[in-house]
């Protein structure tokens, strides 16, 4: 498929046409490189390899021969891989592409350390010392830059705000984004522009302005969780795949039955496929060196890692409801409360069954709003699934029975004098937080007893995030960003449901 040409020049240049379909590019790749990627998943709800490099080489199918124009899939996308996956190999294949077929298109490649983008790099370097392509090189590659004789051009960014303002590119590629500093991040958003470019099949295009995500998840409430939360919300088009769908195919040598394996393969690795680069063997001693939750998360794909987590128990598949035809359930009506101002005010409604499940029903997160509008609320109640009228009592939080400063009332004064009952029993924060972990997933090994609606988005969110600092795993005081003030809520309404409060009359004589 290559066909020399001789410019004006003294270089030789290389055009290769530009392919007109997925088949054409996948034929080119293996034909001029030997590179064969995955096609189809094997896990369901995964993507592939394949899948990702279709999605950047055509726009999101936009070059495609009759593709997709304007109202294709969102062109910014995320990959969420597993270890040793092929992240930074893909991303260096996709700059290829880009550079060979897209005369004059300028790539950014930027790491979440200057050493994980020298390894895309690295990879980069490789490619093109192949044969088909060694003479569209422009001198030699140097530690930060690739440039063809087309006038393509690939750069290294170091992770730094300085050198990420100020770019102005077609192509942001991030690898290793859960690494990434956020303020580096913020700004490698303003990084792109669109730029018309004649394509080697002589078409002249638009190439619009696109960031590139590439990265395991790490930890819930990493910049991987938000951008993967992005991707779900629709802002970005999200390619995932682990271990099970880049396992090389098993022979059959050996057996199913007894193999470590079988839980997350069942099988599948035997079945007719493009064969995987992760060997069988490799795989097996990877898997027993670490742990469950490390495995799922940074090899499996299925979830962020816990280990960190205020309540590792919480599992949206267990917990949340509401989903489809769901009667409420019937009980009274309790509710927890957060004060704040600046930061939010967090309300939850719920009911306890007869059963003594709590079904946490209804939320209201509001921030710069008086207490006073808070309480009209609560005595009003949501309005949803007949939660109308006061709750039973208020749990809140001790501190609440403070008097200001200023109006030289306390908080929880202002909710009595609504006509609110409120409960402020004082427990030490690890015991709360024990309350409610006990709830999510009850010691003795039966069912769950607390169960939130898929409507308190805010609080299941939270649930997710809030964590113990990670630099100081002997802390047992969670981080304060934000995801605090539901998980109260949510403990002020467990201790003082669990731990009965009780009013206590004291005499003198």
């Amino acid at each position: 498929m290559p066909t020399p040409r001789t410019g004006t020049d003294d270089h030789t240049e290389t055009r290769i046409r530009f392919p007109s379909t997925l088949t054409e590019l996948h034929d080119w790749l293996a034909d001029a490189l030997g590179i064969r990627l995955a096609r189809e998943p094997v896990t369901e709800g995964h993507q592939t390899p394949g899948a990702y490099i279709e999605h950047v080489f055509f726009e999101g199918g936009r070059l495609l021969a009759g593709g997709a124009g304007a109202g294709g899939p969102p062109l910014d996308c995320v990959v969420w891989a597993n270890r040793g996956g092929g992240k930074t190999f893909l991303g260096a294949l996709a700059t290829m592409l880009d550079l060979v077929f897209k005369p004059g298109i300028e790539v950014r490649i930027l790491g979440g350390s200057l050493e994980q983008s020298k390894r895309m790099l690295a990879h980069l370097r490789a490619l093109f010392q192949r044969p088909a392509l060694a003479p569209m090189l422009d001198g030699r590659i140097t530690e930060r830059r690739v440039r063809l004789t087309n006038g393509s051009c690939a750069e290294v960014l170091a992770q730094s705000e300085t050198s990420v303002r100020g770019t102005r590119v077609q192509k942001l590629r991030c690898d290793e984004v859960e690494l990434f500093d956020p303020e580096v991040w913020e700004a490698a958003q303003l990084t792109t522009r669109s730029a018309d470019i004649t394509l080697t099949d002589g078409r002249t295009v638009e190439v619009p302005g696109s960031i590139e995500c590439l990265s395991t998840m790490h930890r819930p409430y990493g910049l991987m969780h938000r951008v993967v939360g992005d991707a779900r919300d629709g802002a970005r088009s999200l390619f995932r795949w682990g271990l099970v769908d880049v396992l090389e195919r098993c022979g059959p040598v050996r057996e199913c039955v007894g193999c470590a394996l079988r839980p997350e393969c069942a099988g599948r690795a035997k079945h007719e496929r493009q064969a995987g680069h992760i060997r069988i063997e490799d795989a097996l001693r990877m898997k027993g060196r670490v742990g469950a939750a490390t495995w799922e998360s940074e090899m499996l794909c299925l979830r962020a890692r816990r280990s960190d987590s205020v309540f590792p128990e919480f599992d949206r598949a267990v917990h949340v409801v509401g989903e489809g035809a769901w009667a409420p359930p019937r009980g009274r009506v309790l509710a927890g409360m957060d004060f704040g101002f600046r930061a939010p005010t967090v309300v939850l409604w719920a009911v306890e069954d007869g059963a003594g499940a709590l079904w946490v029903l209804a939320e209201r997160v509001l921030a710069e709003t008086v207490l006073e509008e808070h309480a009209r609320a609560i005595v009003a109640g949501p309005g949803v699934d007949g939660l109308c009228g006061r709750p039973e009592w208020v749990g809140v939080d001790p501190a609440g029975g403070q008097r200001s400063g200023q109006t030289g009332v306390s908080d929880s004064a202002v909710l009595r004098r609504a006509g609110l009952t409120v409960h402020e029993k004082t427990l030490r924060q690890r015991v709360g937080i024990s309350l409610v972990r006990a709830r999510l997933a009850p010691a003795s090994g039966g069912p769950a007893r607390l169960f939130v609606h898929a409507r308190c988005a805010h609080l299941i969110e939270c649930l997710e995030r809030h964590h113990y600092p990670v630099e100081d795993p002997e802390s047992m005081v969670p981080v304060k960003d934000g995801t605090d003030h539901a998980c109260d809520a949510l403990r002020y309404l467990v201790q003082n449901l669990d731990h009965r409060y009780e009013t206590r009359r004291g005499s003198y004589l």
